[in-house]
């Protein structure tokens, strides 16, 4: 939590929704600081895009309180929101030119016609569009469709940015292109933002904090790395990046049997054909290329485990020896112990 009031961008305070007879969101509780972009992140059902939605007004929580900026939006609608919305399918008017769209939600707003041709022109530029602000949607790519849809967003001038997966229509080269977009201009501007994504990828490249959710929950929230070097919940350990599990405990560099969850990251064990201190023997049972780096199925004492290698790359059928530098130790799915 932030310490001071004039730090937090939004606050989440105990929010509840039940739709369909269905509890989505219990008792959640977030603070993002001014500034900060924080990804909201999980599969499909867990409650991101709902959260997302009642931060943007166009779900009423049952129970709880939505705070942007240090006001209580929690019954104001859409409109009266200190907050902008980019959709998932961008949702531009086909009929509209590029400029027209951008200031579509000035005109209904009524401003003047100078005032909303300064800030049109200026949000273009911020998204490298000025050259496209008389084509039409049909006429420009995916990406610069992307780009359009956040220059609508971003002339409204809100405290607070949302994104709802913005780049999940995108191709893969060019969801990285626009991702790295998105995340300088947030830098440049300074604005608070909340992005829903289920792309572990997109999140840890793209976030100062991550909340990852799981059945309207959070089940941990901090930084990219914190994540990834020590998953709070067994769930988070298996949903961000690649694990080796087993049932047991970690002893003498090796998993022996017990009654804990051993969680061991890939690029956390090694193998070499020389014996060094704390290694065992193990045998290459598979070998799979994956672009700039080999994952390797590994079998050591009737255990499969797997590493990632870029160099040195073994044969299937060679022996050598395995060494283990880090395991996380889980006990009633809460991390007890990094060994």
């Amino acid at each position: 939590m932030a310490t001071s009031a004039d730090s937090v961008g939004l606050e989440l305070i105990g929010l509840n929704k039940i739709l369909g007879g269905r509890t989505i969101i219990e008792n959640l509780d977030l603070s993002v600081k001014k500034g900060e972009m924080v990804s909201l992140l999980g599969p499909s059902g867990c409650g991101k895009t709902t959260t997302l939605r009642m931060i943007a007004g166009f779900l009423i929580p049952d129970a709880g309180k939505v705070i942007l900026a240090g006001t209580d939006v929690t019954t104001l609608g859409p409109d009266k929101r200190p907050s902008a919305m980019v959709f998932q399918n961008y949702a531009l008017w086909p009929h509209m030119s590029v400029f027209k769209n951008v200031a579509y939600p000035l005109k209904i707003r009524k401003l003047a016609k100078d005032e909303i041709e300064r800030r049109v022109h200026d949000a273009l530029s911020l998204v490298n569009l000025m050259h496209h602000k008389d084509s039409r949607p049909s006429q420009i790519s995916g990406g610069e469709q992307q780009r359009v849809a956040l220059a609508r967003a971003l002339v409204q001038e809100p405290d607070i940015l949302l994104l709802d997966e913005p780049l999940s229509n995108l191709d893969a080269k060019l969801r990285v292109k626009v991702r790295e977009d998105i995340r300088d201009l947030q830098r440049r501007l300074g604005i608070t933002t909340v992005i829903v994504t289920h792309d572990q990828d997109e999140a840890l490249s793209i976030s100062d904090r991550i909340a990852v959710m799981n059945d309207g929950r959070i089940e941990q929230f901090s930084t990219p790395q914190a994540l990834y070097d020590q998953p709070a919940t067994e769930y988070v350990a298996n949903f961000i990046g690649s694990l080796n599990r087993f049932e047991g405990s970690f002893e003498d560099g090796r998993v022996q049997s017990g009654d804990n969850i051993v969680g061991i990251r890939p690029e956390d064990v090694y193998f070499s054909s020389h014996q060094q201190p704390g290694s065992h023997p193990a045998t290459v049972e598979l070998v799979v290329p994956r672009g700039h780096f080999f994952e390797v199925y590994l079998n050591s004492n009737d255990h499969k485990i797997r590493s990632f290698m870029s160099s040195e790359i073994p044969q299937v059928g060679a022996t050598g020896f395995v060494r283990i530098s880090k395991a996380l130790i889980y006990k009633d799915g809460k991390l007890v112990k990094v060994a």
